[in-house]
């Protein structure tokens, strides 16, 4: 039984981030989130009796507790998702059934996919991403994909309805969709808007931006402004979705990450475990400096993820 006076911390930092508690067998008993890591962590060390009845018992339970920061509440909703898939902490209830927080999902057995919000149990036919804190976050998150993917978002009775009316719906008219319900475009290049959409929402983001980067400046080059600006928008919109998701790699990344912090007399290392574009473990430990370190160029991936963010530096 651990005593909340003796691995209650100090020096709690101020930024997004999840955190762990875990007993004496460094068994992870509860992970979870945080806006401002210092406000939630604090709030344990408070008055027990005012707390809830399962969270006295993991309190008394644990004997440890450790976080690490986050660029943004949703990095630390995605991390905090794979840390209990991973750990499955007796102490959480969110996550066990897949139904606490909706999916972008893309249909895969219909003609013309579609995308959507997904809830509950996950499904054969649909491809997911995610999850997102909220349907808002990904209608939000859709809104601004469909500027460069218009792929169609309607419900299958709406698209046969304007399908017979031979007549597109708003979305259509103001060039949010592409209109596969009238003929506007063929089903392969469709196909095309569809793949590229869950290239996007897979990591692979890069080509897609420099691609886009390449045709507004030529377009621009050729005086086309109008033609220039749209895609100016359009890579505005896809930079807006990358801010708001970075904690996730592309699906193919493998990698231990290493990460180090140091002071005049120790020297801290983080060791974190990616598979398949996402981080599902995590070791730590302190060891005495007693010699010199040299700082690397730290790689693009590194650069960009919430390790980096965090504050740490990358040593040979």
């Amino acid at each position: 039984m651990g005593d909340r006076a003796l691995y209650r911390p100090k020096h709690i930092p101020t930024e997004p981030g999840v955190y762990r508690f875990k007993n004496s067998q460094a068994q992870v008993l509860y992970v979870g989130k945080a806006k401002n890591l210092k406000s939630r962590l604090n709030s344990y060390f408070g008055d027990i009796a005012a707390l809830p009845v399962r969270t006295q018992a993991m309190l008394r339970a644990a004997d440890s507790v450790d976080w690490v920061i986050v660029g943004s509440e949703v990095e630390a909703l995605q991390l905090e998702f794979m840390w209990i898939k991973e750990f499955n902490p007796r102490f959480n209830v969110r996550f066990r059934d897949d139904k606490s927080y909706p999916y972008l999902a893309i249909s895969l057995n219909e003609q013309f996919p579609r995308a959507m919000v997904a809830r509950g149990a996950q499904k054969k036919n649909l491809k997911y991403f995610g999850p997102y804190v909220s349907a808002f976050t990904i209608r939000d998150t859709l809104d601004h994909l469909i500027r460069v993917f218009p792929v169609r978002t309607c419900r299958n009775a709406v698209f046969q309805r304007h399908k017979k009316l031979k007549r597109p719906c708003l979305l259509g008219d103001i060039e949010r969709c592409s209109a596969p319900c009238v003929e506007r475009i063929e089903e392969s290049a469709y196909q095309d808007l569809v793949k590229g959409l869950s290239e996007f929402l897979s990591g692979k983001t890069r080509g897609i931006m420099k691609q886009l980067s390449l045709q507004m400046r030529n377009e621009s080059n050729k005086e086309n402004f109008e033609r220039a600006a749209v895609l100016r928008d359009r890579i505005k919109a896809l930079e807006y979705v990358l801010e708001k998701s970075s904690v996730v790699y592309s699906s193919d990344t493998r990698a231990d990450l290493i990460a180090i912090a140091l002071d005049e007399m120790h020297i801290s290392t983080q060791i974190f475990h990616i598979k398949q574009g996402r981080i599902l473990g995590e070791r730590a430990f302190v060891t005495d400096r007693t010699g010199g370190i040299n700082p690397i160029r730290a790689p693009k991936a590194v650069g960009n993820s919430a390790l980096w963010r965090s504050g740490t530096k990358c040593y040979t």
